[in-house]
Formats: C-alpha cells, structure tokens, sequence
C-alpha cells in the first residue's frame, strides 16, 4: 500500500479524472447489488404463486437493463482511470529521460546501460499498471465488498453474515505477510533483470568483436547465467505469487461452507426464507471477486512500489555539476583557463595541476602528450562535465560554475574521440544540432570536412542509413560526418578531441586548411596524437602527467629538447618510411 503514499502527488494533481472513475466505481457497485436482490424475490414469488411470467419477464427484463447500463459505465470508467494512468507513464518516462541528460560522466560509471533502460521500461509499466489497475481493484473490492456485506448483515441476517466472515482474518493475515515477501522478492528480480538487459546491450553493441576474437560461445555462457539468475529470481516472485489464490479460495470456501450449513438451519427453524438463502448465497459469491481483486491488488501494488523505489532513487539523484542562474552576453570572448588543481571524484592523486592559458576569437590551440598525460580531462573541464576543485575557468569573464550549463554548451561544438552515429540516414546524422538545416548547408560542411565525395559513393547518397552506430561506414568516414555536424552548429568554440586519428595525412592536411577558413574569428581547440594536425596552432600544449611541461607554437617546440621534437621527428621518420613502399609499387607499375 505503500505505493499509493507515494504517488500521492500525482492522485492529488489528476483528482477529477480519479474521482470521476471512483464515483463510477460507486455506482457500478450499487447496480449490481439489485440483481441478486431481485432473483431472490423472484424466487419467493415463484414459489409462492405470486407472480405470473410476465411478472417474472419484467423483472428479468429490468436485470438485463442493468446489465447494459453497467457495461456502458464500466467503458467509461476504464477511459477515466487508465488514461490517467498513461499520463503518468509519458511523465515518468519524460523526468527519467530529462534526469539522464541532467547527468556527467560520473554518473554514467556508477549506473549501466542496461539497468537504466530496464528503469525507464519495464519498471515504469509496473508502476503504472499499479497506478491504473492497482487503484480499480482497490476501489472496486472495497465498495463491492463493503455495499455486500451492508445488504447481507441489514436486509437478510447479521448473524449469517458473521458467521460466514470468521475467515477473513486469518486470510488477511496472510495476505499481507505475502505482501511484505512479494516485495523485497521483486525488487531483486527487477535487479537481475536489469543485469540481463545490461548484457543484453553489450553483447548487441560489441557483436562484431564478439565473432573477431571468436567469443561467441563464452558470451552465450554468461548470457545464458545471467538469464538463468534471473529466472530463478522471477520463479521465487511466481512461488510467492501463487500464494495468494489457494489461500483466497480456502478462506471462501469456508466462508460458503459456514454460510450454507448456517443458512439451512436458519431455514429449517423459520428463521430465513429459501429466497433469502438464495439470495444470501449470490451475494456470497459477489463476494468472491473483491477478495480475488484485493489479494491481486496486493500483488501488483508490491511489484509496483519495489519499481517506483528503484525509479525514485535515481530521480532523486542529484547531478555532480550544479547548474548556474547567469547567462552569457551576445558575441564572441575571451576563454580564460586557469586550474590549480583538479581531482575525479574517489581519486586521490590530481588528474591536472597547474594548467593555465587564454584564448582568444581566432585563435588555435594545440594539445599533445603522452596518453593518460590529461588531454581529455582538460577538454572535459571546458565543456563542463565536472566542476574543479581548485581554480576556474571563465568566458566572458564569467567563471562557468555561474553560466547556465546549457547557454555555455550552446557556445561549443565538439568532436569526441569515438565519433557516435545514429541510425539514420548520413544527411540526418550531419544535420543532428541544426535539423533545419538545407541539403545545401549540409552538403557545404561536408565539403568542409572532405567527406562529399564519400558520400556520394554511397548507394543512396545522403540518404544513406548508416545502420546502428555507422556500422556500414569506416572509421575515418564516421570521424568526417560528426566533423560536418560539429561544424554546421557554427559554434563559437569547436572542439576537435583527437578527432582526425583515423584520417589519412593527405585529407587530413586539407581539413586543417578548410578549417582554418572556417575558423576565423572562431576558437579552436585541437587535441591530437598526430602532431602534423597541430602545426597551425597558435600555441601548443605539451601535457605530461596532467600538468604543462612545454609550451609555444610548433616552431619553436620542435627546435626544443624534449618530447614534442622527439615525437615529431620519429612521426616523420615513420610517414617517410611508409612513402618507400608506395613509391616502389608506382615505380614497378
């Protein structure tokens, strides 16, 4: 029952839709107290001689027209109640959706793929089916059982009713025991069923590895153990579960076994009617269905509350990085970085010290260095996924922790170093920041990015589908389109994360070109392993184990002693030991 505590703010919000239904409810049940009522005195009459058949047909005829009256209600109650219901799935789903993009990189270690997509699915149904159907058979099994029992106990025999009743505690008893044990058991079956989908996902996304290194076997093993985890968890749910009828159908058995052995010896002394027998022994059996509805009821609501709790938990959790109130001014500034030191969230040695430059509209800079030397975790602090600890970074000369998280990421575009595509078409893809964007803006920055004539091999063009992730394309050509995506946004900062990796030299130079004159008055960021892409900069930054160790323009670091000259040299040594074999096969052509 805990569960309707918990969506009280929703009832309380959807209440004319919830009492509208309810007040139908209320009626329906009152309808079908009549019937029984009127066979009983149909039977008294009959055996009496007092009614003729037409008599008796007139008053079939009136059971027949509350039988039509309470199937028009009843559709309409269902439009009521489980519309409200609905709403609650799309708004569930639409905070869970928002909280996910809320969230930084932290939080995307500690929660997997899979178990959120069971949260924001599976989970939401069974809340909203305890929203809808747990509230009908609630109201239902209450008022029908309560209006029962009122005509039992006033209009044929209190004591009968009584009688029939001395179950009903000990199978409340264990209705509710089985309740608490339904719920904590659901709560891990939920639990084992967001590890299925977790492998589920990553088998899926990782299949071609999977068939490469030849896996395929060890990967159905652990699939086939998390699935069989996660069905021994559901067959203690299902024990749990049928728990409930046997013990319902005992206690009503009971129920109608002290109801006819009391009701005939009542009859027998004259203290009851036949009629009024049959008429108690109907409205025993109306009774059957709130006593199935409130045991069902329990089921459903326990399964539900264990997902809301589950769902809940990660509403509730707050983002690492609190949004500010301030927006930024119109036109292009000045990003100032300056960071003393900065730690990842449980680490204890500091991912960057000491880090400091300024950027201004124009300019390029250059970021190099060894891997793990802090590249990415300087580009991750510019674009804000984690707030520093020591230090600040300021545009405009606003330190970012003051700007809305959004109005300063509408200033970036960025490039990362896995180059993501969804499964659209190519043209869809380039067009994901600006989906009013024409096929001729399309088509320029793809130009831009040295990926048009690609993309017109391919068998549709620019409506080509690239299926799920870019499969059908190569690496380079996925690095190219997300270039063309960043580039249509026409932000005032681009962000190129070792964005040009899987790009040959030759295109690579003209991309460097095209984006310089793309560039101007723009700030650029590049961070690369190919020190070839960074010879343009306006400074260049030699990161070693997260702090600056060289610093300048690429003249005056490559006529340095220290790794930016060692690695540009060995870098050219291997491009011009790669040129001889090419040179050969020209040369024996």
């Amino acid at each position: 029952m805990r569960l309707f505590v918990q969506l009280s703010w929703y009832f309380r919000r959807e209440w004319r839709r919830y009492s509208g239904a309810v007040a139908l409810l209320i009626i329906i049940a009152m309808l079908q107290l009549i019937p029984p009522r009127l066979v009983g005195v149909i039977v008294d009459g009959v055996t009496r001689d007092l009614y003729t058949g037409s008599q008796v047909l007139m008053w079939i005829g009136v059971m027949i027209l509350i039988a039509v009256v309470v199937y028009l209600l009843r559709y309409v109650w269902r439009v009521l109640l489980f519309g409200a219901s609905y709403r609650l799935a799309v708004e569930l789903r639409e905070d869970f959706y928002r909280q996910l993009s809320r969230q930084h990189p932290a939080f995307y270690l500690r929660h997997r793929t899979g178990d959120l997509m069971a949260r924001a699915t599976n989970d939401v149904d069974r809340v909203v089916f305890a929203a809808g159907e747990g509230v009908l058979t609630l109201v239902d099994s209450l008022v029908m059982g309560c209006a029962v029992l009122i005509v039992m106990s006033t209009q044929i025999s209190w004591q009968l009713t009584l009688l029939a009743l001395l179950p009903m505690p000990v199978m409340a008893l264990f209705i509710k025991r089985y309740g608490d044990l339904l719920h904590e058991r659901f709560k891990l079956a939920q639990a084992a069923f967001s590890s299925l989908n977790d492998r589920t996902q990553e088998s899926l996304t990782s299949i071609r590895m999977i068939k490469a290194f030849g896996l395929e076997d060890r990967q159905s093993a652990l699939f086939a153990a998390d699935a069989r985890e996660t069905g021994e968890k559901n067959m203690r749910v299902a024990r749990v579960d049928a728990r409930f009828d046997p013990t319902i159908y005992i206690a009503i058995g009971m129920a109608n076994l002290l109801a006819i052995g009391g009701g005939s010896w009542m009859v027998v002394n004259g203290a009851m009617t036949l009629g009024q027998l049959t008429s108690f022994a109907m409205y025993l059996g109306l009774m059957i269905w709130p006593m199935l509805a409130l045991a069902w009821m329990f089921n459903i609501v326990e399964r539900g509350s264990a997902a809301y709790s589950r769902i809940r938990a990660l509403l509730d959790e707050a983002p690492v990085v609190v949004d500010g109130a301030g927006e930024l001014p119109a036109g292009r500034g000045t990003l100032q970085v300056d960071i003393a030191a900065f730690c990842y969230p449980q680490a204890e040695r500091p991912a960057l010290e000491l880090v400091n430059f300024s950027l201004s509209p124009g300019q390029m800079l250059g970021l190099c260095g060894p891997t793990g030397a802090g590249k990415s975790t300087l580009l991750a602090l510019i674009q804000r996924h984690y707030d520093i600890q020591q230090g600040e970074i300021r545009f405009h000369n606003l330190p970012l922790s003051q700007l809305r998280i959004n109005s300063w990421r509408s200033r970036l575009a960025v490039v990362s170093q896995t180059p993501f595509l969804f499964s659209d078409t190519v043209a869809s893809n380039i067009a994901l920041g600006r989906p009013d964007a024409t096929q001729q803006d399309i088509e320029q920055v793809a130009q831009l990015a040295c990926v048009h004539e690609d993309i017109l091999r391919l068998p549709e063009g620019y409506d080509t589908q690239v299926g799920e992730r870019g499969v059908m394309l190569s690496g380079g050509q996925k690095q190219r389109i997300s270039i063309a995506r960043a580039l249509l946004l026409e932000a005032e900062i681009l962000i190129l994360d070792d964005a040009l990796s899987a790009v040959d030299g030759r295109t690579e130079h003209q991309i460097l070109h095209n984006l310089r004159q793309w560039g101007e008055g723009r700030t650029v960021i590049i961070s690369a392993h190919r020190l070839s892409a960074l010879t343009e900069a306006t400074e260049i930054l030699v990161m070693q184990h997260g702090h600056i160790a060289q610093r300048g323009d690429h003249e005056t670091l490559a006529a340095q002693r220290g790794w930016y000259r060692d690695m540009y040299r060995y870098q050219q040594l291997e491009a011009a030991l790669d040129e001889v074999p090419q040179a050969n096969e020209v040369a024996d052509a």
